[in-house]
């Protein structure tokens, strides 16, 4: 993709600068904001286009989580996400080349939801889903959606946060996993990326102006994290989620 960040207007800077904050916020924990930058950047690049353009960004936020949080990491949930997730990203990667744009949002939209519904059934069934979570099935299972819903749109953080949360992990240990395991999965990504054009010089100028926006949003999101109780955080990552995957359906 031809880039020059100097084109862009300033109305389209100011959008990519919130798209960036998004990001952060979303590093901290949580998830269900993924939904502002994946629109933004889709809204001003297009669907395709922005999953490279803001690939490095994920990296950087990534990154910087990592250093903040990444002590608590519980490795047994990346070690054991982490094979599928890539199965995931490979079978996504194939069929972006034939899969229409008009169908990626609707269809991880529905899976988000399903998910989030999932985990409703759970809090009020709680003895229905009381080993599922921790079955070897229920991990392949969420790690391939990881996979496909991150290579196709970035849009992975609810799929994973509901993974997180349907298994009882803390709001540190939450935010050090996923840290740690995104930052794994979309290192991988580079590759994938490139290879369909959706990276270059360009759009890496573009990205290395916008993180001081994503530094700015973690931080804002990790004082929030640590002024709320677990049980509202579950409770806030469950209903962005949601509006996560009605938006996505309805858009």
């Amino acid at each position: 993709m031809n880039l020059d960040p100097s084109m862009l207007s300033v109305g389209a800077w100011m959008l990519l600068a919130t798209a960036a904050f998004g990001i952060g916020i979303t590093k901290s924990g949580f998830s269900g904001v993924s939904l502002v930058h994946v629109l933004i950047f889709a809204y001003v690049f297009g669907a395709k286009a922005s999953t490279g353009i803001v690939l490095p960004m994920l990296i950087a936020g990534d990154t910087m989580a990592m250093l903040m949080f990444g002590q608590h990491a519980e490795w047994r949930y990346v070690r054991r996400m982490f094979p599928p997730a890539l199965l995931g990203v490979i079978a996504a990667w194939l069929l972006m080349d034939v899969m229409s744009e008009s169908y990626y949002r609707p269809t991880i939209g529905c899976i988000i939801l399903a998910l989030a519904v999932m985990q409703l059934a759970r809090k009020f069934k709680e003895a229905w889903f009381t080993h599922i979570p921790h079955s070897p099935w229920f991990a392949w299972v969420m790690g391939i959606l990881v996979g496909i819903t991150t290579m196709l749109a970035n849009a992975a953080g609810p799929v994973y946060g509901l993974f997180l949360i349907a298994i009882g992990l803390p709001k540190k240990e939450f935010v050090g996993t996923a840290a740690w395991f995104f930052l794994l999965l979309n290192l991988i990504k580079i590759p994938f990326s490139w290879n369909l054009g959706l990276m270059n010089s360009d759009t890496l100028v573009l990205n290395v102006i916008l993180i001081p926006c994503i530094l700015l949003g973690l931080l804002v999101g990790r004082a929030i994290a640590d002024r709320i109780r677990q049980a509202d955080f579950e409770t806030i990552i469950l209903i962005l989620a949601t509006l996560a995957g009605l938006h996505m359906i309805a858009s």
